[in-house]
């Protein structure tokens, strides 16, 4: 499992139909990289949320069948965006 942020909802008009109707979340992570995730639980622009990727992301999403290799698993309720960055809050 990897930390991720939200940074903004993917609209697709046509899809494949392994995709169903699943929502997408565009996700950036610590070092600016952009991925796209099937998100099932329904989370917002600018939240931490926890990826799980490759195989297991199908299991995640709720049907095997959907075809995705990352998504999204929970929504962080509390997290320092300093260590996000790399920061010490501590030190500083």
């Amino acid at each position: 499992m990897n930390i991720m942020r939200v940074i903004q909802d993917l609209v697709t008009t046509k899809r494949v139909l392994g995709l169903q109707e699943r929502k997408l979340r565009v996700l950036e992570d610590a070092s600016g990289n952009v991925e796209v995730a099937v998100d099932p639980i329904g989370c917002r622009v600018g939240d931490y949320v926890l990826t799980i990727a490759y195989s297991a992301a199908r299991i995640a999403a709720g049907d095997p069948k959907v075809t995705t290799d990352l998504t999204i698993g929970g929504i962080i309720d509390d997290w320092n965006e300093d260590k996000w960055h790399g920061r010490d809050p501590v030190a500083t």
